[in-house]
This record gives C-alpha cells, structure tokens and sequence, in this order.
C-alpha cells in the first residue's frame, strides 16, 4: 500500500537531513502510530505520503515514496486525493467553504463523485463524528475541537484508501476524541483503511496501534509492534511509563491492562500520601474577580452567568466538553471577547474599559493558535515591538523572559519557522513583558510532546510561584494532574464543578488521567507522584 524505499529529505536552510535512509512497507488496512519528539520529523513523514512533501514545503527528496503503486514524486497532490486523505495540525487553514455541511461534501465534488451517493456519504459521516446538530453551523463560528471533527469528517466523505491524521484529537476533549479514535478504528478493521496517525497525546491513541513508527530526531525512523517500540521510545504515554517503573513485561498499553497487573504496586504504596507538585503560599485575596458573566453568539449563550474568582499562586485548570465556553470566558475575562453583560474586575478596573496596552498589563492571554498574535519578520522584532509597547511595566525585557521560557532561539529566525513549543515561549514572553498579575492559556499544550510539556509545567510553576493567577483551558487531563492546583469544570456555558485537582479529575471517568485510573482507590495522578511514594516506602 504505501512503501518507502531509502527515502531522505533536507531542507534547503537544515544542517542535516530531518529523514535519512528511511525504509518502510506498510500494508492496507494497518494503523501506524508516529512517534517522536516535537521537531523529530513526523510531519515531514506524513507530508511525504501524498506529495505535499517536496511538491509544496520544498526541499529535496532522495529514494522513493509510492502509494498504491503511484510515485509521490510524479503524482502531486491533487492527483492522489482519490487515494490518500489528510488533516493537518490546523483544521481551520484546511477550510475553503462556509458551512459544516457544505465542507464535508467538497472533497467529493471535486471527485465527480454522484449527487445521491454525496448526500448519503455527508449524511453517514454527521451521524459518525456526531457533527449532525452544527451542519449549517458556519465554520468559523466553531470551537477548535469541532472545527477539528469537521476537518477529520471532510477527508473521510470521499472514502480514501489511506488517511494521514496529524494529531487529530489535539484540540479534542476526552469523550469527543475516543468518539473520533473509534470511528477511525472501524474504518481500518472493517474497510480495511489504512491510517498514518501522529499524535503527542500517546495516552489517547497507543492501544489502537498496530504498528509504530518512532522517528530518533537523528533522521533515523524504526518500526515494529507497539509494546517492543515503547520498551525503548523517546516518548511514552503514562501507562508506558509506570510499566517500565514496575517492571511490567510485557508493557501495558492500556489502562485495562495495566491493572491486570497491578496489584503488587497498589500493595506497595496502599499507606502512601500522594504528594502534591509545589507547595502554595496561603490564600490571599483573588486578583480577578468574574461576576455574572454572560456571553452570546446570536443565540447561542457561549457562558451563562458565571462567577469565579482566582488568587495569586494558583495554577485553575479550565475543562470541559467542545463548545462548553472554555475559550469565550477566557476571552470576556481578558477584555477584547465579547461580553454581552458581567463584571470583570483585576486591580479594581474592568479590562474590557481600557485600552488593548492597558487591558494586557492587567491580563495577557495566549490564544490557541499562538501564532496568530505574531506578525513581524523576526524574533528580534517582535521582541522590541513587545518592549516598547511595555515601556514601563515592572518587568525585565523580553529577551531575557524568552531565554528563561526558552533558550538558544536566534534573533533573526522568522517566528513562523519555530518549532510549537518555542512559538508559544516567544508568545508568552511577548504577554509577560506586559508583567500582567492574570496569565490566561487557551490550549497551550496542542503540539507539544511529553518533555515540553514537562518544560511548559516549569514555567507554569514559576509565574505562579511569583505570584500571578495562572489559568490554563485544556482537554489535557495529564497535563492538568501535574500542573494544576485546581479544576473548573464547564459544561453548556455554566460552572458544574470547582475544587482541588485531585478530587475533580479522579471523580470523573473522562477527566482522570491514567495513573489514577490504573492505581484506583489511590489518589495518585502521576509516575512522579508513584516515584517519590516508592522510595519513601524502600527507605
């Protein structure tokens, strides 16, 4: 089906080749999940399945692609859209129509494919990701993870023989991304599809693998079945990690299995006080204050009346279902969002009665796509463009706030060509020189894999050890055990629960991260958190 035959690829500006030799066969209707590091490479590997890689990113391609005996380097594109489906990372730069509807049939109507089976084919895949209630919904009226349903739905409509998904859960909540994993799975075993799936959310998606791909970092890809891979992987998801922690052989890749085995270790630190990641200062009164906050789309009420405060020093994580008003209370309490009634108050002034340069000393936010507040020629630029409009904040400047975040990025790099991870470092950078005491992330862990999330957790630790508020909107349960001191659940625009991380998260099947899954009636949330208890008990 899809055959690699000692395939490099550079880049015209890269030191090195980011693939290098690279052979692989992969036969019809098999699941291969690509791992790797942020930057490793894997979407240069997709993009080679239909041409986009080297037709539109550049570079140069040595060997052989082939997909279903056609040559990628003969066949661009749009001769292998019959063959070969892909979502990419940003569903929304994907679209070219208006409505979920119109989107999931345009795919066929460039393939000629038949009025009545395209009405059919649309009506099936409404039902499939459960997009059926926003089909004439516009699309750019759409959270993230429904935009991302629409994308993974349009390539889907006009049947391809292979599907090429670049995290397609990332901006998914738990429930809508097992929706979507298990709708791929069936088209695999029962159509006999073939899914290249790269995805940093490894907990989501290891157990439906038939094969994994693991690309080094170095060029060099390796392949093989899927508990062998993890034994030595540069990445692993949690279930991974406690069974290489354990001892476990073979490894577990889901949590049903892990707790096959469990038993000995849930003995072991059954007396154990799980310990918590930081300790916080006292409580102090909140730095925002949010009371009765409305926001409306037309009719659609996007947050019903919330009230929330947040204190200095604390990490909220903000969760709950695509479309349940994550980002749009992010946005009202910032001050540019809409809000259609309420009080927001940080330092006693509303941000939305100040000007943009005000509003950002008392709130920065950093949006899901972080690059959308990026629009100079280099990182230099936008770093003087952030000292001068800060000119007066208590605050360093902003070079010396990206190296902390992230170092060694060059000043003349353009900020479109950084890796996810430093994209969002150079974001927050330009947010913090602004030294706001209310630091609001919407997704900001979309693209980034084990080790900088680890690196984002750090960061996230220390602006709230200096004493800011920290809220962070995440479908990331992992994430949010680790990083966060409290969780606010939202649902249809209202607050359905509020309390520490702990008694949230394991009280809801959906939002409990593996580790308590596997170690229940414990409370543990992390390996870290099973490390520590294990060696108080061995010492």
């Amino acid at each position: 089906m899809i055959d690699f035959d000692r395939v490099t690829i550079t880049y015209s500006d890269a030191p090195a080749p980011v693939l290098r030799d690279v052979n692989l066969h992969i036969d019809e209707g098999e699941l291969c999940l690509v791992v790797g590091r942020t930057g490793a490479g894997k979407s240069t590997l997709l993009g080679a399945v239909n041409g986009l890689v080297p037709h539109f990113t550049g570079g140069t391609l040595e060997g052989r692609v082939t997909v279903e005996r056609r040559d990628t380097a003969s066949f661009p594109p749009r001769e292998l859209a019959d063959v070969v489906g892909v979502v990419g990372q940003d569903p929304l730069a994907g679209f070219v129509t208006d409505t979920v509807e119109e989107e999931l049939a345009y795919g066929m109507e460039q393939l000629a494919v038949p009025a009545p089976v395209m009405r059919k084919r649309v009506e099936e895949t409404l039902d499939l990701l459960g997009l059926a209630d926003l089909r004439y919904r516009a699309l750019h009226e759409l959270s993230g993870g429904q935009q991302q349903r629409v994308a993974i739905g349009a390539v889907l409509t006009p049947h391809p023989r292979v599907l090429v998904l670049d995290e397609p859960t990332s901006a998914l909540d738990p429930t809508a991304a097992e929706e979507v994993l298990a709708a791929i799975t069936r088209l695999v075993h029962d159509l006999g599809v073939t899914v290249l799936l790269a995805e940093h959310r490894l907990e989501r998606v290891v157990q439906y693998a038939d094969r994994v791909i693991h690309l080094a970092g170095d060029g060099t890809v390796t392949d093989g079945a899927p508990a062998s891979m993890f034994a030595t992987s540069t990445v692993a998801p949690p279930v991974v990690e406690l069974g290489r922690l354990a001892g476990w052989s073979p490894l577990p890749l889901s949590v049903r299995d892990a707790r096959r085995v469990a038993a000995p270790l849930r003995e072991s630190i059954a007396r154990a006080q799980p310990v918590v990641a930081r300790a916080r200062a006292s409580a102090a009164a909140p730095l925002l204050r949010a009371r009765n906050v409305i926001v409306r789309y037309g009719d659609v009420v996007a947050v019903r009346g919330i009230d929330l405060d947040l204190g200095a020093d604390e990490v909220t994580a903000l969760m709950g279902r695509n479309g349940s008003g994550k980002s749009s209370l992010l946005w009202a309490m910032q001050g540019s969002g809409k809000r259609q009634s309420g009080l927001v108050q940080v330092d006693g002034k509303d941000p939305k009665n100040l000007s943009a340069r005000a509003a950002r000393a008392l709130v920065g936010l950093v949006p899901q796509t972080p690059a959308d507040l990026l629009y100079l020629e280099t990182v230099a630029a936008e770093l003087e463009q952030a000292d001068v409009e800060s000119h007066g904040a208590r605050s360093v400047p902003a070079r010396e706030i990206l190296d902390r975040l992230a170092s060694g990025i060059p000043d003349d790099v353009h900020p479109r060509d950084l890796s996810e991870g430093q994209r969002l470092a150079l974001v927050l950078a330009l947010q913090l020189r602004a030294a706001p005491p209310v630091v609001l992330l919407d997704e900001p862990t979309r693209g980034l894999d084990y080790n900088a999330k680890r690196s984002l957790i750090r960061i996230v630790h220390e602006l709230a050890a200096e004493g800011r508020a920290v809220v962070i909107s995440t479908h990331d349960v992992e994430f949010v055990a680790a990083a966060a001191d409290r969780v606010v659940v939202l649902a249809d625009g209202d607050i359905v629960a509020d309390g520490p991380t702990a008694d949230v998260v394991v009280a809801s099947p959906a939002y409990a991260p593996q580790v308590s899954k596997i170690l229940a009636p414990s409370r543990f949330l992390t390996v870290e958190q099973v490390v520590i208890a294990l060696d108080r008990a061995a010492s």
